[in-house]
């Protein structure tokens, strides 16, 4: 199998992105540490871009990854940093769209 593609577009509370970005910030070493991963990181809005663009808006962000295999990214779901780091987040977020994705 190819390498697993993640987009997930996760959208914040009223006020509350710039801790949840914390939070992932945190966690970044720990996923990067895990077998498989290839890529993870935040992403938000490029300011300025112009009518071309889509703003997902000042309480949103969309977490770009890259896993080895399926069979990785199940392990990362598992996690017990994902579970504290989604324990830690759950009271700040609104809503969350994973997109589990593979090439064409």
């Amino acid at each position: 199998m190819s390498a697993v593609h993640v987009l997930a577009m996760i959208t914040c509370r009223p006020g509350m992105r710039a801790r949840v970005l914390e939070l992932f910030k945190q966690n970044i070493p720990k996923v990067h540490a895990e077998k498989g991963c290839i890529e993870y990181e935040a992403t938000v809005d490029l300011a300025g871009f112009g009518a071309f663009q889509m703003p997902l808006g000042p309480e949103s962000f969309v977490v770009v990854e890259k896993w080895a295999s399926a069979e990785a990214l199940r392990a990362h779901a598992a996690a017990a940093h994902m579970r504290d780091y989604a324990g830690k987040t759950k009271d700040f977020v609104a809503s969350r769209k994973v997109y589990v994705l593979t090439k064409a």
